[in-house]
């Protein structure tokens, strides 16, 4: 069982007035936290680094790994006028997949966490590693399961360090249905993307509890330099109940596909929105940890993967009848799949309109979320209505409600990028 770092705690309390703004440099020395820990060694971290421009929206597309998208800064020394507040929100990580891989970078992220609000209770399993892991498969299902047996009290928020693999070796190993009603009754927030899929749908389906599609420490908040539009549209979909995204075209998806691709592409679809990372969602098909959800709508992101290898997923999804009761899927970025060594005509674009053909089902393109840049965090397992514009032509709204939140004035959101 993993305990609060020592230093943190007893430092918690050195400004008695929960709002006071610090210096962050006075802010990060008084909480023991180095700020020496913002050159970033990027031995390493760069091999396997894809970054590609995706049209107009400048997006940056990564590898499952989420590796960082840029290492251009020399020196990440904390800027003297940054602005912190003192860290009321109870936090704790967890680290389901893969060893963060940079000690500098994950102690960025912790500092910019404090900085912005987050009293993160844990920051030492960031050092674990075993093989690829962040820890073996015991210490790694601990960080969920000492809640559920009530040996850790829920946080209000639940952050995953980073994505690549090994989520699904997990799911064995962890009382869902407990965590949930545990997580249900202090509103915990469990956020995470790509490999974290895996506990997010077990979450739901044996657990009823919703948690946020959205960044995670290693993987955002540690970068040289966060997408702050990202780190903003975290903060909006923590404080925000009613939480609105607007999509004008389908270019995320494919710019070969319009936005909305229905029969009817005027109506308004409302249901229970879950799903994730293709890849992890195709994996768990068949097996007691994908959600089954009547009248659902499934959300479906991926990154380098070709486009036959997109189909085969979806098929695998198809052939499973995880299709058959819901009410329309929609797809946020598929990024870096290329072009079919067979013929180039084989495209994304051509696959989801085989989906469409296949399913019947109404499919609403160019998401805002994956792994990408400039990405807009929403809640999974949440109620959702899909609106479409008046013009559908100019796309369509999705309006989430039914998931918890934070109170805005807890949070410095700016802290999420400064530095």
């Amino acid at each position: 069982m993993l305990t609060k770092n020592p230093t943190l705690l007893q430092q918690a309390d050195i400004n008695t007035a929960a709002n006071k703004e610090l210096n962050r440099r006075q802010f990060l020395c008084r909480l023991g936290v180095s700020t020496g820990a913002g050159l970033l060694a990027t031995q390493g971290i760069a091999q396997g680094l894809t970054v590609k421009t995706n049209g107009k929206n400048h997006s940056m597309q990564l590898t499952k790994d989420d590796l960082p998208t840029a290492l251009t800064d020399s020196n990440q020394s904390i800027a003297s006028n940054s602005r912190c507040i003192n860290p009321t929100i109870e936090t704790r990580l967890f680290a389901s997949s893969n060893v963060g891989g940079s000690n500098e970078r994950n102690q960025l992220a912790l500092e910019r966490m404090a900085c912005a609000g987050f009293e993160v209770q844990n920051p030492t399993i960031t050092e674990r590693q075993y093989l690829r892991f962040a820890g073996t498969d015991t210490q790694r299902a601990s960080d969920l399961q000492n809640i559920a047996t009530g040996a850790i009290a829920a946080p209000k928020l639940f952050m995953g360090v980073r994505g690549g693999y090994g989520a699904m070796r997990l799911l064995p190993l962890i009382d869902w249905q407990t965590l949930g009603r545990i997580m249900n009754e202090r509103g915990t927030i469990l956020t995470g993307f790509s490999d974290v899929t895996a506990i997010q749908c077990a979450l739901l389906a044996k657990g009823q509890m919703s948690s946020l599609a959205g960044p995670m420490l290693y993987s955002e908040f540690g970068k040289t330099t966060p997408d702050e539009i990202s780190c903003r549209q975290f903060a909006e979909a923590l404080t925000n109940p009613n939480l609105s995204i607007a999509v004008q075209n389908a270019d995320l998806t494919s710019k070969q596909l319009p936005a909305i691709l229905a029969t009817d592409n005027t109506q308004t679809v409302t249901g229970t929105i879950w799903g994730g990372n293709l890849s992890v969602v195709s994996a768990l098909a068949g097996s007691e940890y994908l959600p089954s959800i009547d009248g659902g709508i499934v959300f479906l992101e991926d990154v380098g993967e070709q486009a036959y290898r997109i189909e085969r997923m979806l098929y695998d999804l198809y052939l499973a009848g995880v299709f058959k009761r819901q009410q329309a899927i929609v797809f946020g970025s598929l990024s870096g799949t290329g072009e079919d060594s067979y013929d180039k005509r084989y495209d994304v674009a051509m696959v989801i309109r085989q989906l469409h053909k296949l399913t019947g089902l109404s499919i609403y393109n160019g998401m805002s979320f994956g792994h990408i840049s400039k990405k807009h965090s929403f809640p999974l397992g949440a109620t959702c209505q899909i609106t479409p514009a008046s013009n559908a032509e100019d796309g369509y709204t999705l309006n989430f409600t039914d998931y918890p939140t934070i109170e805005a004035n807890k949070m410095n959101v700016e802290g999420l990028w400064q530095g």
